[in-house]
C-alpha cells in the first residue's frame, strides 16, 4: 500500500487574530497522486498553497503540515517514503525514513527539511516570472546551471522539458515576445526542472482563453502522471480540478465544504452557478469608426509585426461590444488605438463627441484630446487605494468641483449602477478595499470608472481570476450600468463565457484580422472551432 506523502492536519491561518483565512482544512496526499481544491476567489486557496510551500509569513496558526519521507543520512538527500531501505541516488547510502513537521523543521532549519524544501516547486497565480530579455531555452538553463548542472547537459535538459511541454519550436524567443500559456509553459517546465517531490499549482490557468486552458491543463496532466510525482492543485475552474485531480475538495469561506470524488465536488460547484439570462441590445448610431486601420511595429528580433492588418468596423452606442482571440491577435492593440493610447500606422479612427466626429489618429487637446476626457479604461490589473475606504476611492476620481453632498449622491448612483443594493452600499462605502470579497472588488472597480462619467469605457480583462460565481455579478454589474448610464463599452476578455455573457456584438481578430463579426456565442463557437483545428495542425506537423 502507498503511504500518505504529506499529510495537513487541522490547519488554521490567521493573519488577524481571531480571523482565520483558512479553518481546519485537513487532506492527505499520497505519493503519485493528485489533490485539487476548488472555490470562489479569495476562500483561501493560495493561502493554503503558500502555506504547504513554507513561504515567509504564511505559517500555520493552528495545525501541522507532515511529510512522510526516506531521507539519506550521509548526505540528506530525501526521497519519497518507497524509497526507505533503498540506496541513495546520489551517494549509494542506504535511505531511512522519517516523517517530518514541516514548519519546526524550518523554523530549527533542520537539514533534511531544508531538502525537502528544495524539492517542492510552486507554479504561482499569474507567475510569469520570466527573464524578459533572454530566450526561453536561457531561463531554463540558468536555474539549471544553479543546480550544478554543466552547461552541455543544462541545455541538453532545458530542451527536452520545453519539446515536453510542446515548445520546441519556441526555445529561442525571448520571454517577452511569448504569449500568456506559452509563458505559464515555461514556468512549467521551470518548476519541472527542478525534479520537485511535490508541485504545487496554484491558479495554473485563471486567466486564459479555454483552448490555451485545455492544452496547459493536458500537458500537466501528461507530464506529473508521467514523472509520477505528487500534485496539489487549486483552480476556480470546475473543469480543471475535475480533470486534474485524483481527489478534490470543495473550500468555501477557507473551510472544506465537500470532499472526495473530483466529479461529485464539481457538482457541489456548479450547482451555485447562477444562470443569467440577457436579451441582447441592437444598438443606436455608430459612435466610433474604424476603417481600414493598420498597427505595425517592427523590431530587431521578430522583424515586421501585423498586430493589426486592415480592419474596418463600427461599434454602436449603448452596446457593450466584445473582442475575442487568442493572445497576440490584435485585440489590445486596437482597442488601445480606439482610446488614443496608441498612434494608427495607417487608417483612420473616429468617434463621436456630440454631433461632432473627433479624428483619434491627430494627436494634441485639439485632435483626440477633446474626446479622451470622455473615454476611460479599466485596466486588468486594476487597484484601489488599500489605505482609503470605498467612499473615499470613488470620490477621488471627480474631476469637478462640486459640494460633498453631490459627490457622495453620485457614488451612491454608480454603485446602484453596477447592481448594489442600497443597503449594501451603506455597508459597504464605509469598507476598506481588503474587506471586500473579489467580486465587491470587480464591481466597485467599475464603478470608481464611472464616476468620471464617461461615455465609451474599455474593459480590459474584466473578469480577470474571477471565478465563474463572480463572473455572473459582474456581468450584471456591466449590464446594469450600461442600462442606467447609458454607456458604450468596449470588451476584451479571455473568459469566452463571460463574452456570451454579458457582450451584444462581438468580433472574432485572429493574426491582427477580422475572421466575423456577430451573436456573442456564434463568435465564441466559430474561434474555438478554428483555433482548435490550427492547433490539431500544428501539433500534426510537429510530430
Amino acid at each position: 500500500m502507498v503511504e500518505n506523502f504529506l499529510t495537513v492536519k487541522n490547519l488554521t491561518k490567521e493573519f488577524i487574530s481571531g480571523i482565520p483565512v483558512v479553518r481546519d482544512v485537513s487532506f492527505d496526499v499520497k505519493e503519485g497522486t493528485s489533490f485539487g481544491f476548488l472555490g470562489k476567489s479569495g476562500s483561501g486557496k493560495s493561502v493554503l498553497m503558500q502555506s504547504i510551500r513554507g513561504i515567509e509569513g504564511y505559517e500555520p496558526t493552528y495545525g501541522n503540515i507532515l511529510f512522510n519521507i526516506a531521507y539519506c543520512p550521509n548526505c540528506n538527500h530525501v526521497e519519497y517514503p518507497s524509497m526507505d531501505g533503498e540506496p541513495c541516488p546520489r551517494c549509494s547510502t542506504k535511505m531511512s525514513s522519517t516523517e517530518i513537521d514541516y514548519w519546526e523543521g524550518l523554523k530549527e532549519q533542520d537539514m533534511i527539511t531544508l531538502s525537502l524544501f528544495d524539492r517542492i516547486a510552486l507554479m504561482p497565480q499569474r507567475g510569469f516570472a520570466l527573464y524578459s530579455e533572454i530566450s526561453s531555452l536561457e531561463n531554463i538553463t540558468k536555474v539549471l546551471e544553479n543546480m550544478g548542472y554543466s552547461k552541455e547537459k543544462a541545455k541538453e535538459r532545458a530542451i527536452d522539458l520545453l519539446t515536453k511541454v510542446r515548445l520546441g519550436h519556441r526555445i529561442y524567443h525571448l520571454g517577452r515576445n511569448l504569449s500568456g500559456g506559452e509563458k505559464q509553459r515555461v514556468i512549467f517546465s521551470l518548476c519541472l526542472a527542478r525534479d520537485p517531490l511535490l508541485f504545487l499549482a496554484d491558479e495554473p490557468t485563471g486567466t486564459m482563453d479555454p483552448i490555451t486552458s485545455d492544452i496547459v491543463h493536458n500537458i500537466i496532466k501528461d507530464s506529473i502522471s508521467e514523472s509520477n510525482i505528487a500534485f496539489v492543485l487549486t483552480s476556480h475552474w470546475p473543469e480543471a480540478v475535475r480533470l486534474l485531480s485524483d481527489e478534490a475538495a470543495l473550500l468555501d469561506y477557507g473551510e472544506i465544504t465537500a470532499k472526495g470524488n473530483p466529479d461529485d465536488v464539481y457538482n457541489a460547484f456548479v450547482e451555485k452557478i447562477e444562470e443569467m439570462h440577457t436579451e441582447k441590445f441592437e444598438g443606436g448610431e455608430p459612435t466610433v469608426k474604424c476603417e481600414h486601420i493598420k498597427k505595425y511595429y517592427y523590431t530587431f528580433d521578430r522583424g515586421l509585426t501585423k498586430a493589426v492588418d486592415d480592419m474596418t468596423i463600427d461599434i454602436k452606442e449603448n452596446e457593450i461590444f466584445g473582442l475575442v482571440g487568442l493572445s497576440g491577435s490584435g485585440k489590445t492593440s486596437l482597442a488601445d488605438m480606439i482610446m488614443g493610447i496608441k498612434p494608427v500606422t495607417v487608417g483612420s479612427i473616429k468617434v463621436r463627441s456630440g454631433d461632432e466626429w473627433i479624428d483619434m489618429t491627430v494627436p494634441g487637446p485639439d485632435g483626440r484630446g477633446i474626446a479622451t476626457p470622455f473615454m476611460d479604461i479599466l485596466h486588468q490589473e486594476y487597484s484601489m487605494h488599500e489605505g482609503e475606504i470605498v467612499l473615499e476611492n470613488l470620490i477621488g476620481g471627480i474631476r469637478e468641483n462640486i459640494p460633498d453632498e453631490e459627490k457622495l449622491e453620485r457614488a451612491y448612483d454608480v454603485m446602484r449602477a453596477v447592481n448594489f443594493s442600497d443597503d449594501e452600499i451603506d455597508k459597504i462605502i464605509y469598507m476598506y478595499p481588503g474587506e471586500l470579497s473579489e467580486g465587491e472588488r470587480h464591481r466597485v472597480s467599475i464603478a470608481i470608472t464611472l464616476m468620471k462619467n464617461p461615455k465609451i469605457i474599455l474593459l480590459d480583462e474584466p473578469t480577470g481570476t474571477a471565478d465563474p460565481i463572480t463572473r455572473v455579478e459582474i456581468a450584471k454589474g456591466i449590464r446594469s450600468a450600461r442600462d442606467r448610464l447609458k454607456q458604450t463599452y468596449l470588451v476584451i476578455s479571455h473568459d469566452t463565457d463571460f463574452i456570451k455573457m454579458v457582450c451584444d456584438r462581438a468580433m472574432y481578430v485572429r493574426h491582427g484580422q477580422i475572421v466575423d463579426i456577430g451573436d456573442p456565442e456564434g463568435m465564441v463557437d466559430l474561434m474555438i472551432k478554428k483555433e482548435t483545428e490550427a492547433l490539431k495542425k500544428e501539433i500534426a506537423e510537429e510530430a
